[in-house]
Parts: C-alpha cells; sequence; structure tokens
C-alpha cells in the first residue's frame, strides 16, 4: 500500500514558514546590511555528487514563499538520477530573498535527496524480484512527510503514515495483553466498537507465535521480526498466501537481496530515512558573463 499525503500541500506551506522562522528570525541582518533592497540575481543548483535529486518541488515553493516573482527553471525532475556537476534547476529573484531562503532549499534538498539516493539503491536490490522495500516511522520528528515523500522518489514504498491509519501489533502490545492471540482479539473488538476497518499487521517473534496467528486469523500481514534467514525462508512457506508476509530487523544493504530470495511480500527498512547521507549540494548565485554552467 502507498500512502498519499491528501494535505501535502498544507504540510509544505507550515513546512516552509517554520523553517523560515527559524533560520531567518527577525531578519537576515547580513543580507539586510549589504544587500540593496532592490537588488535582484540568478542562481543555479549544482549537483556535487551522483545520486537521486529530490526536492526540486519544495525549492520551487520556497522560493516562491520568498518572492513571489521569482522565476524558477527547472533542468532535472524530481527522482531523476543526477551526477557530479549537473545543474538541477536555475532561480532568478530578489537577492535579499534568495539569501534568506538559500538554507532552507539546501538543507532540505541535501537531506531528500540522501535519502531518495539510498532508497534508490535499495530498490535496485530486488527489482526483479517479488518484494517491496518499505520505510518506517523512524523519521525526523515534523518532517516525516518530506522523508516518505523522498523514499517514493528513490523508488521504495510508504508504510503507515502513523500511528493512525494502519494498526500494528508488536512485541509490547502482545507481552501487555499476554500473547499473540489475546492481542489480535483485542483489535478486532476495538475496532468493531469504533467502526473501523484499518489493516492490521501482527508481529511474531519464533515459529510458535506464527501458528497462534495463523490459527486465530483475523489480520491482513504477519511481520516476521528479526528471524534468520533459513527460519525466515520456512516461515513464509508456512504462511504460503494466506497472510501478506514482512522481513524486518537487522536489514541493510548487503543482505535485502537474500531476504527478498525468501518469498517474502515486503520489507521494512527503518535505515532509509534514520541512516541516509545527504547529497552534496550548492547553489552558486551567477554573475553575468561568468556562467560556470
Amino acid at each position: 500500500m502507498e500512502l498519499v499525503f491528501q494535505s501535502k500541500d498544507q504540510y509544505l506551506d507550515a513546512f516552509i514558514e517554520n523553517g523560515l522562522l527559524e533560520d531567518v528570525g527577525e531578519g537576515d541582518h547580513t543580507s539586510l546590511a549589504c544587500i540593496p533592497s532592490d537588488d535582484r540575481c540568478r542562481a543555479k543548483l549544482f549537483v556535487k555528487d551522483a545520486g537521486v535529486i529530490a526536492g526540486i518541488e519544495v525549492a520551487r515553493r520556497i522560493f516562491q514563499k520568498v518572492d513571489p516573482e521569482a522565476k524558477f527553471q527547472e533542468f532535472l525532475p524530481d527522482g531523476a538520477d543526477v551526477d557530479y556537476g549537473e545543474v538541477a534547476f536555475e532561480v532568478e529573484c530578489n537577492t535579499q530573498a534568495l539569501l534568506k531562503a538559500e538554507r532552507l532549499v539546501l538543507n532540505t534538498m541535501q537531506r531528500m535527496s540522501g535519502i531518495a539516493t539510498l532508497s534508490n539503491r535499495f530498490a535496485f536490490e530486488v527489482e526483479d524480484l517479488g518484494a517491496k522495500i518499505l520505510d518506517t516511522r523512524k523519521t525526523t520528528p515534523m518532517i516525516r512527510f518530506l522523508e516518505k515523500w523522498a523514499v517514493r522518489l528513490g523508488g521504495c514504498h510508504n508504510y503507515r503514515t502513523g500511528l493512525y491509519d494502519w494498526i500494528m501489533i508488536k512485541d509490547n502490545h502482545i507481552d501487555e495483553c499476554g500473547g499473540v492471540g489475546k492481542a489480535i482479539e483485542r483489535v478486532a473488538a476495538y475496532q468493531k466498537e469504533k467502526g473501523l476497518r484499518l489493516k492490521v499487521t501482527v508481529e511474531v517473534r519464533n515459529l510458535v507465535e506464527l501458528y497462534e496467528v495463523l490459527e486465530v486469523g483475523g489480520i491482513d500481514r504477519i511481520l516476521l521480526d528479526n528471524f534468520e534467514l533459513p527460519l525466515l525462508e520456512e516461515a513464509v512457506a508456512i504462511v504460503g498466501k494466506r497472510f501478506e508476509t514482512e522481513a524486518s530487523g537487522g536489514i541493510t544493504i548487503h543482505n535485502v537481496r537474500r531476504v527478498a530470495q525468501t518469498g517474502v511480500d515486503y520489507i521494512s527498512v527503518g535505515a532509509l530515512t534514520h541512516s541516509a547521507v545527504s547529497l552534496d549540494l550548492s547553489l552558486k548565485v551567477i554573475k553575468e558573463g561568468q556562467d560556470p554552467g
């Protein structure tokens, strides 16, 4: 299931407003002191590393926020493969506004591009197999929507947006309920009482819990957590096609293909968002007659 953020524009507007407030505060005093208020300039975003570009749409919105008359020319689309020296976009706008927006643009795009690049590497490893790579809730507070957006641009898939749109019965829930079967039954009763029809994933830690889930039923997906590869393969075979299967725990770029070869339907990878390294990007003001592009 790929989630679509219905209120992405609202999230984005709030993010830009708060991002500028955090960085600019009462004013960019350096630019206010050095740059005439009516000065305009042209700048290009240069890629300084190989990867997948992400956040161009966000950059456009940021520049339009600080200068409604800004002219933005996109040369590469979000999700494109990029290499050193390529130019992602060019912007022409008020110079004070550009310098005010520069760091927010770069920080956001570098973070999103790093996630998209890592996601693309994971997607490539399993592209000829049946498994889909999922992200998790291991995201940076308040910018989850940006990080999950970047995951999609990199070719992987979003899992749940938060605690409210998918029920996931994990080890702590199971232990507090007194067993996996009781946890499933309580979730079913809760959904009936509240009139909900959310999908349900249940985590199992061993084959004993797996067989109990198969006996109880009433769920959509079984999460096989930290299973060694031979046991994971056995568990997937036991489930068959009765429920969706998902592997998690200790998934790296080095073992994800082997995990996918067990026949599991989904592989959730927290590293997509919590371990991505930012892609190196640079925004340079271009003087007439000195265009390095």
